[in-house]
């Protein structure tokens, strides 16, 4: 009511003064010069209305809020930092967040409350705190689609109109260097204990009474040469699981033509195949868009690994196929054999580290129990996912699904030789 009164006397003033100029029109020259004025005044009270109207619909709400205290190239500055920044208002309304803090948190954030797109309570608090004068480092962590750690650092930078900044440090390549560091040393430790007992123990038997043997001594050395072999190879896997897992939160850049990195793959493992006498074949549907945003060597030692996979459980003069093709958008390859199948029990846990689902034969096999983890990994840094389909005595199916490049991303030109190890 109060309200409604002052707007009245805000506009009594000009109604008062337009029926005094009215009356003396009237007045003085008549009634034409009287509706004259109305017509004028009309027309000017409708331009006035327009433009007042229309600015507020041109301009985006935050570009409302933020325009006084953030002027364009200081909005594309911030916009090009590195650092994950945004702004809140009073009410903890998102203000401004620029490019590197839609990719931590997703799209869709302006003019959001903070406790709807930051769900934790530690960064909220400290956002709290900020707003009234406490500058605020709290550490948080998100942990899907794939676990980041961060340093949140909240202080208030404007007390009128009064605007609170909210920065996140990147941590996860320093936690991942922990994890990994301590990761490795108890695989290492767990994995290697075998194969360096045996040959410890070979090598006591050839100081001792097996000395003269010459028999038992062809017989050691050839069985501490499969160890050491399988020592290597469980070294080189758990540095390469290493260094996918260290980067696994970094996005790859660039287009790769799926049937090209598959066809790499397998000219790497023919010789294998040719020993087993198993054929390999590649199979792509006609006018399939196989362009896919990836990184050419771990692709190329993802498809080894699941193609050797197949060689490996698979019939002595089979068949391993390999499809490619696409799907809602996403672009997939997959690896079928004809073995034994895997039962339903065991595909939940095929890509932890050192699960065999057959152990003697992993091992007889030269398998590390290593290579799906390091699939798990790979797809996971692609944006992918995996999905495994199995019948005992039938087969298995590992099929890749990878989101489809955009056309303006530029094409990496396919490597000639395999350049990671098989596994």
């Amino acid at each position: 009511m109060v309200e409604s009164l002052a707007r009245l006397r805000v506009a009594a003033w000009p109604l008062v003064i337009g029926m005094i100029a009215g009356g003396a029109a009237v007045l003085f020259a008549g009634p034409g010069l009287f509706w004259g004025l109305v017509a004028l005044g009309l027309a000017v009270l409708l331009i006035v209305q327009f433009v007042t109207f229309q600015e507020p619909i041109l301009r985006a709400p935050e570009e409302q809020a933020v325009d006084p205290l953030l002027p364009p190239m200081t909005r594309v500055l911030m916009d090009q930092l590195p650092i994950p920044v945004m702004l809140l208002d009073d009410n903890e309304q998102v203000l401004f967040v620029n490019r590197s803090m839609r990719d931590v948190l997703g799209p869709g954030l302006d003019r959001k409350r903070a406790s709807s797109v930051l769900r934790n309570p530690d960064v909220l608090e400290a956002i709290a705190a900020a707003r009234q004068g406490r500058a605020t480092n709290v550490p948080f962590s998100l942990p899907v689609p794939i676990e980041r750690h961060y340093q949140a650092y909240a202080a208030r930078i404007s007390g009128s109109p009064s605007v609170t900044a909210l920065l996140l440090h990147d941590l996860t390549v320093v936690r991942r260097s922990e994890q990994l560091r301590t990761d490795f040393i108890a695989n290492a430790s767990h994995e290697l204990r075998t194969p360096l007992a045996a040959v410890s123990g070979f090598i006591d038997t050839l100081r001792g009474h097996a000395k003269e043997d010459q028999a038992a001594r062809a017989q050691f050395l050839d069985i501490m040469a499969v160890e050491a072999e399988r020592m290597r190879r469980l070294i080189e896997d758990l540095l390469s699981l290493s260094r996918i897992e260290m980067n696994e939160h970094v996005k790859p850049e660039g287009r790769i033509h799926l049937e090209s990195v598959v066809r790499q793959a397998i000219a790497a493992l023919k010789p294998l195949a040719a020993q087993d006498h198993i054929t390999m074949t590649v199979q792509a549907a006609p006018g399939v868009a196989d362009m896919v945003i990836g990184e050419q060597d771990e692709l190329v030692q993802l498809f080894q690994n699941l193609i050797h996979n197949a060689l490996k459980y698979g019939r002595e003069q089979g068949l391993v196929e390999v499809t490619i093709g696409q799907s809602d958008g996403q672009v997939f390859a997959a690896v079928r054999d004809d073995g034994e199948g895997i039962a339903p029990s065991a595909i939940p846990r095929l890509t932890e580290r050192f699960y065999r689902v057959d152990v003697k034969r992993s091992r007889e096999k030269g398998g590390t129990g290593l290579g799906l983890a390091i699939v798990k990994h790979i797809i996971n840094r692609h944006q992918g996912r995996l999905g495994i389909e199995s019948r005992q005595g039938e087969g298995s199916t590992f099929t890749v699904f990878l989101p489809a490049a955009p056309a303006e991303l530029p094409a990496e030109p396919a490597s000639p030789e395999p350049v990671t190890e098989m596994l």
